[in-house]
């Protein structure tokens, strides 16, 4: 028969801190501290299993489970001396959830439970104190109300508000036994109103009713969106632990504190923590009353007056002081505790590892590795490399008010304040006149990164975590908050509603791109801070990674940012970013909309010196690391002029008439462009437009290696290749190009050709391919798209609820397909190694920053990740995690 049920306490430990999964981690920690001889309350835990079999059987309870709990509640009997519904002498016990993973507040507690008519008199003639049995029993009803039986807790707030304002009090502890059992009555008859049946009185009714609560509280909503938020698997469930109370509202000589044992928000090395003398744990965290200091030192930095821990409970607060260092070097982390202190004896209810800040948690594993406690390996592993993005960004100052406006989908991190403009010239004047502005659109498009990367934010009320929008976003470094679905936008009116209330162009608004919060007016911003915990801990990973690392980069400052998060070249710079400058925009209009060749070339060659000093910049940045440069990717559709004005402007530069243009444009219309004359195929087409831009990269090589000495390794990417003779046909024209650049420079560099592998086909084929190709890069967003079938720009609308209903794991934009497109780039590395066994393998895609994506490169051995450069240190940290994980 399956054991549901395991003990703990007495000298008894039917579990320990290995068996998290089943028991929950409060449920395995409270048995391994009964099993080190700390003063743990005995109990019981009913194991996650019991959970899952729950929902499984309609929210019932097999009998086994119950002979179970009666042997539990008889062990907690055994060691207290006290027997559950005993009139004389109760035994009241706390019933709490325990999931596997720590969910704060996320699930339901029941506390003082075995209390009712009789044994509130019990309690009071054996602690002597009558005011501590009424208030035992007025905080079990209010709570057995709300969390088992659902009824409105403010109906008691509201009696206890009542009760004290009538004898003129302020604090629940001004209140006497008398006025604690008028009030108990009062909450009966609420319950009774509400319930329509008295409270239950039955003292194994409460605990059943309690168990199922506990249970059925995974279930709740507000349970739900935490597991979704933090990849929870909602079939793990919860543990309920059932354990016998010690009171720390049993007068001056008890108290009640949650600590950690070393500051989660710094990392510091020092106890820190808040108590309560006479209070239950409750009252700690629902802020009810103003909490205590648990150091002297702490009280006095914050200038406070009421005693601290130390110095009102000193002998208490050694003991407890030596138990902190005990914990922390038995589970060798930092330990966030909960106490409770029962007239002078100390009682330890919880320990967990704490949940901290970014730069805690750099801080605290540096120092454990330094201090011997854990090696440095272990360090690398205890700091989440997706919580870098609070250390690498600006972040809204957690003391300041802020007034919310809506909420949307945290796209890049970091935080930013600025007026609100609606379209990109806008942005572009306004920043350049000095205002910090927030761009604030539908949707971006390409045509906006004049004005994305103006502005100190971005805002769009469609897309998703991988819409355009998000992606140029978090390359630039910019906040970005996506698909705020309850904005209403109207550019041309210049103005955002939200409900009942606006925002016009010029009013200051704030974005948090790291919570997806938008709000009116301005809130501080606090710098970030890489300090040298930040350094240590980078170079103990790249000591561990076999992964290189390179940065998505397109401009100067792109590349310069990449580098000083220690980027080793640029994975993906795309071209088409550059063509977008307004300086230039007129000259690419006119090679597209072009009659024949030699009109194409006439505007090509306006290009070619623009080109060439981008290519140029770059490359200095970059000197002897490898670049990697797509060559013209997007249909042309996307260049082409919307307003009268642009017509008039190309005609003007390419002497034909208004008319000519519009015809050439809609005749380039296209009603799929993203399957559509893109990529190679506009190479085929007019492969004067790839050798203009071969002659662009080896010109500026040449030029940066006769300056510096060190040549840049350009590597020449063609985008969208499905068959081997596409990229045979581009190869020679990009050779081609490179022979005659480097017979009129007299001296030739180091290049390679490659392609991007973002169809399914060119999967399947890539052994044919490698024939041609010296390297590939994984375009991961395009071969998510390809294979799954699913365009990323329109995915936001139903993605959410995929994920909720178990389709996907996660958003397959944001973290790899392994399963799926996974496959496919297995596949390719496989195939395209046979052929060539010295072939260069990376992805560049957004997965390039994904920890989980990274994890799977390093599996399948491709030589390096890219990733936007705000996310090269991401990437660093994850690449040597996954080969600790690997070993």
């Amino acid at each position: 028969m399956t054991q549901y049920v395991y003990r703990f306490g007495g000298g008894v430990s039917d579990g320990g801190a290995g068996d998290k999964n089943l028991l929950g981690g409060k449920g395995a920690n409270l048995a391994e501290m009964a099993s080190i001889g700390l003063p743990v309350p005995p109990g019981f835990t009913i194991s996650t299993a019991m959970c899952t079999r729950y929902y499984e059987e309609g929210e019932t309870f097999p009998e086994s489970v119950k002979a179970e709990v009666a042997n539990g509640i008889a062990h907690i009997a055994a060691i207290t001396g006290k027997q559950f519904g005993d009139a004389g002498d109760p035994l009241l016990v706390s019933v709490r959830s325990g999931a596997r993973v720590s969910m704060p507040g996320m699930m339901d507690t029941v506390l003082n439970l075995g209390l009712n008519d009789q044994t509130v008199q019990g309690l009071a003639a054996t602690s002597g104190d009558d005011r501590f049995a009424w208030d035992s029993y007025r905080r079990f009803i209010q709570m057995y109300a709300d969390v088992v039986l659902g009824l409105d807790h403010g109906r008691f707030e509201e009696a206890l508000e009542i009760a004290k304002e009538d004898r003129g009090f302020t604090l629940d502890t001004e209140l006497s036994a008398g006025d604690l059992q008028a009030l108990v009555a009062e909450y009966k008859s609420i319950v009774e109103e509400l319930w329509n049946k008295p409270f239950p009185q039955d003292v194994h009714d409460q605990l059943w009713g309690a168990i199922g609560a506990v249970f059925g509280s995974w279930q709740s909503e507000r349970a739900k969106v935490y597991r979704r938020l933090n990849d929870i698997p909602a079939d793990w469930g919860t543990a309920v632990n059932v354990q016998a109370m010690v009171f720390g509202n049993m007068g001056d000589t008890s108290a009640t504190g949650v600590a950690f044992t070393r500051d989660p928000s710094t990392g510091e090395r020092a106890y820190y923590g808040e108590f309560l003398i006479n209070a239950q744990g409750e009252d700690v965290v629902a802020g009810i009353r103003t909490p205590q200091y648990l150091t002297r030192t702490a009280r006095e930095a914050a200038g406070a007056k009421p005693a601290s821990m130390e110095e009102a409970m000193p002998e208490v607060y050694a003991e407890l002081a030596a138990v902190f260092d005990r914990l922390e070097t038995h589970y060798r982390d930092m330990q966030d505790i909960e106490f409770t202190v029962e007239r002078a004896k100390l009682w330890m209810l919880q320990t967990r590892s704490g949940k901290r800040t970014a730069k805690a948690a750099l801080k605290i594993a540096v120092d454990m590795a330094n201090e011997g406690l854990i090696t440095r390996e272990e360090a690398i592993l205890r700091v989440d490399p997706a919580a870098l993005d609070q250390l690498l960004h600006p972040t809204l100052d957690p003391k300041a008010p802020r007034d919310v406006l809506t909420k949307g989908l945290p796209a890049s991190p970091g935080a930013a304040s600025g007026l609100a403009v609606f379209d990109s010239d806008t942005a572009e004047k306004r920043a350049n006149a000095g205002d910090s502005v927030i761009l604030i659109r539908v949707e971006t498009s390409p045509e906006d990164i004049h004005g994305m990367h103006a502005a100190r934010g971005i805002l769009t009320a469609r897309g998703g975590m991988t819409s355009h929008a998000a992606v140029v976003a978090r390359g630039m470094g910019r906040p970005c908050v996506s698909g705020a679905g309850s904005l209403s936008i109207n550019a041309r009116e210049k103005v955002m509603r939200v409900g009942d209330r606006e925002v016009r162009e010029g009013d200051m608004v704030t974005i948090d791109g790291a919570t997806g919060e938008v709000m009116a007016g301005q809130v501080p911003t606090v710098q970030p801070e890489l300090s040298g915990d930040f350094g240590t801990l980078m170079t103990w990973a790249d000591e561990v990674r076999r992964l290189k690392v390179r940065a998505n980069a397109e401009t100067p400052l792109d590349c310069r940012t990449a580098r000083e998060f220690g980027a080793e070249g640029v994975g993906l710079c795309r071209t088409e970013h550059m063509f977008f400058d307004s300086a230039r925009i007129t000259a690419v209009r006119q090679m597209i909309l072009a009659e024949n060749e030699a009109g194409r070339r006439a505007a090509l060659e306006k290009l070619l010196p623009e080109q060439r000093s981008d290519f140029l910049e770059i490359f200095e940045v970059m000197a002897g690391l490898p670049v990697t440069i797509r060559l013209l990717d997007p249909p042309l559709h996307e260049f082409l002029p919307h307003e009268e004005a642009e017509f008039t402007e190309v005609a003007t530069a390419a002497g034909v008439d208004v008319d000519t243009l519009k015809r050439r444009a809609a005749e380039l219309h296209e009603f799929n462009p993203m399957l559509g004359h893109r990529g190679c195929r506009l190479g085929v087409t007019y492969p004067e437009i790839y050798e203009m831009q071969a002659r662009a990269i080896f010109e500026a090589a040449i030029a940066v290696a006769e300056k510096s000495g060190a040549a840049p390794v350009p590597e020449v990417m063609i985008p969208l290749v499905g068959t081997r003779r596409e990229l045979e046909l581009m190869k020679t024209v990009v050779d081609k190009a490179a022979q005659a650049v480097f017979a009129e420079k007299g001296r030739t560099i180091d290049y390679l050709v490659g392609t991007m592998i973002e169809l399914p086909r060119a999967a399947l084929m890539a052994g044919e391919i490698a024939e041609v190709g010296a390297f590939f890069s994984f375009g991961t967003n395009d071969l998510t798209q390809t294979t799954l079938g699913v365009s990323r720009d329109d995915a936001s609308r139903f993605l959410t609820t995929y994920v909720e209903k178990g389709i996907y794991a996660k958003d397959p934009f944001v973290s790899l397909d392994v399963e799926g497109v996974g496959q496919l780039i297995a596949l390719a590395a496989e195939r395209g190694r046979a052929t060539r066994p010295d072939i260069k393998l990376g992805i560049c895609g957004e997965h390039g920053g994904d920890p989980a994506s990274i994890a799977f490169c390093e599996k399948t051995g491709l030589d390096y990740v890219s990733a936007s450069p705000y996310r090269v240190p991401i990437a660093r940290l994850a690449a040597a995690q996954a080969v600790i994980r690997g070993k």
